[in-house]
C-alpha cells in the first residue's frame, strides 16, 4: 500500500514538473513572438518617421516605395506571428494600399537630379544630414535581407551620397562665403580648400563637382588676390609708420 502511494506521489511530482516544464516553454515562446512582433513594430515606427522626413528632401517617388514595402513587409510578418489580431490585418491593408499608390506615382513620375537647397536653420540641416545616413542604412540592410535588387539599391544609395555631397560642399561654401564678406579671408580660404579636398576625395564625379570646382578656383584666386591687395596695403602702411617715426626723430628740435 505504501508503495502504490509513493509511485502515486513520484508520478504525480513528475506530472507537475512536466506541466511546468510545458507553461514555461510556451510562456517563452509567447515572449519570443512578442519580443518579434516589438522588433517589427519598430521598423514599421521608424519608416514612418523616414517617409515623413522625406518632405525635406528632393522628391524621390522610388524611395518612398521602397520605404513602403518595408513596412508591408514588417506588418505581415507581424500578421504571420498573431494572425488573431485584427488591427494588425487591418494595417497589412493600409499598407498594401499605400505601396500599391507609391508604385503607380514611381512608375509615372520619374526622379530628377536636383541640386540641395541648403537650409538656413542649423538644426534642420543636422536633422536632414542624420535623415540620409538612416536612409543610406535602410537600403543596405533591405537589400542585404533580399528585398531590394541590387542595381535599385546601388542607383537610391548614389543618389543619397550625392545628396551629402551637396551639403557637405554648400555649406562649406556658404561659411566661407561669409568669412569672405568679413574679409577674414585665411578663415574663407580655409572652407573653399576643403570643400575642394572633398570634391576630389569624392569617387562619383559629375556635372555637379565640375562646376562647384570651377566656382571654387574662382573664390580661390580672388581670395588670394585680396590677400595679395591687403598685404600691399599692410606694408605701404608699415613702411609710411616708420617713415614717419624717422621723421618724428630727427627733426629739428623746438627752442623754447
Amino acid at each position: 500500500m505504501i508503495a502504490i502511494i509513493l509511485g502515486l506521489i513520484i508520478v504525480l511530482i513528475i506530472i507537475v514538473v512536466v506541466v511546468n516544464g510545458i507553461q514555461q516553454h510556451r510562456e517563452k515562446l509567447e515572449q519570443q513572438k512578442r519580443a518579434k512582433v516589438s522588433r517589427q513594430k519598430a521598423i514599421v515606427d521608424e519608416t514612418e518617421e523616414l517617409i515623413l522626413n522625406l518632405t525635406n528632401l528632393p522628391p524621390n517617388p522610388n524611395l518612398i516605395k521602397i520605404l513602403n514595402n518595408r513596412s508591408l513587409v514588417a506588418a505581415k510578418t507581424m500578421h504571420d506571428l498573431m494572425p488573431e489580431i485584427k488591427s494588425i490585418i487591418n494595417r497589412v491593408s493600409e499598407m498594401q494600399a499605400r505601396l500599391n499608390a507609391s508604385k503607380e506615382l514611381a512608375a509615372n513620375v520619374k526622379s530628377k537630379d536636383e541640386t540641395f537647397i541648403l537650409p538656413d536653420n542649423e538644426q534642420q540641416l543636422v536633422a536632414i544630414l542624420q535623415c540620409i545616413k538612416k536612409l543610406r542604412a535602410v537600403l543596405k540592410s533591405e537589400q542585404s535581407r533580399g528585398n531590394l535588387d541590387a542595381p535599385t539599391y546601388v542607383q537610391e544609395d548614389r543618389t543619397l551620397e550625392t545628396m551629402q555631397l551637396q551639403i557637405s560642399i554648400e555649406s562649406l561654401i556658404k561659411r566661407g562665403s561669409q568669412s569672405f564678406e568679413k574679409e577674414m579671408y585665411g578663415s574663407a580660404r580655409q572652407y573653399f580648400e576643403k570643400a575642394m579636398q572633398t570634391i576630389n576625395g569624392h569617387p562619383h564625379q559629375s556635372e555637379y563637382t565640375t562646376t562647384k570646382k570651377e566656382q571654387l578656383e574662382d573664390k580661390l584666386t580672388e581670395i588670394a588676390n585680396s590677400l595679395k591687395i591687403t598685404n600691399e596695403q599692410d606694408r605701404e602702411r608699415k613702411a609710411k609708420n616708420e617713415e614717419d617715426e624717422l621723421d618724428v626723430l630727427f627733426q629739428p628740435k623746438k627752442k623754447w
